[in-house]
């Protein structure tokens, strides 16, 4: 929900998404062409900078939005870095740590970080509805954008459930003590079981009705000096991909 909030909240708010899917794309591009894991980082840093002074996100709301994909890079970094030998030890299993790959490793986990830092960019700036009329544009088939939109009407359908049936428990004391809590965890799971096997059904139902034809679409906003919009975005974009060519 932080992602949503940034999104509508932002400063960028009313730029028109295609400026800000080409500077995100451009900023992957310069995470790939990067020749070091220091130009990398500089790409990380630079896409930080504007999604937090640029677009006016908390720094905070960036930080704790950016923690969970981090922290999947910080393992799968490790899972390059250490590897497992069952023949050399006398226990059976032994860690090696690969330091001759080191560079290899530090080269793939900081291209990651700028494609990351990139993605975030375009998702706390940009809603889900606008990012789905720009794939739309890019002739993404309908049946995804259909799938992305379905699971983002639930995501937050469930969310408000999840809320409500929260606080009824509270009202109810079911948090008190950690065997009320787990009680309660599991009436809540199972509640939850119930009313997304009844969601799923209602929206089986409505697309039987309506014969399953024709894709889900919605109202798309219009936006001021888009072309102006476009020529920032693509221009910034190119000189971020051209500092990777001078930086070694």
């Amino acid at each position: 929900m932080l992602t949503e909030q940034s999104a509508y909240a932002n400063r960028w708010r009313r730029v028109t998404p295609v400026a800000k899917g080409c500077f995100s794309l451009c900023g992957m591009i310069a995470a790939f062409a990067a020749g070091s894991p220091r130009t990398a980082l500089i790409i990380a840093l630079i896409l930080s900078a504007v999604s937090v002074f640029g677009a006016g996100i908390p720094l905070l709301r960036y930080l704790r939005v950016a923690a969970p994909p981090l922290f999947f890079l910080l393992a799968s970094a490790l899972s390059l870095a250490i590897s497992l030998d069952f023949s050399t030890s006398a226990t059976g299993v032994s860690l090696h740590f690969s330091g001759s790959d080191f560079s290899r490793i530090a080269q793939a986990s900081s291209r990651s970080l700028a494609c990351v830092t990139a993605l975030l960019f375009l998702a706390l700036t940009t809603p889900l509805s606008d990012i789905i009329s720009l794939l739309r544009r890019c002739k993404i088939p309908e049946i995804l954008l259909d799938l992305m939109t379905l699971c983002y009407r639930t995501l937050f359908v469930l969310s408000e459930a999840v809320h409500d049936t929260m606080t009824a428990q509270s009202a109810r004391l079911g948090y008190t003590t950690l065997t009320v809590s787990m009680r309660s965890l599991g009436g809540l799971i199972s509640n939850l079981i119930v009313q997304v096997w009844q969601r799923s059904l209602a929206l089986h139902n409505a697309a039987q009705a309506r014969n399953n034809d024709g894709a889900l679409r919605f109202l798309e906003n219009s936006y001021a000096n888009s072309r102006l919009s476009i020529s920032i975005a693509v221009v910034s974009g190119c000189l971020m991909v051209a500092l990777t060519a001078i930086l070694p």
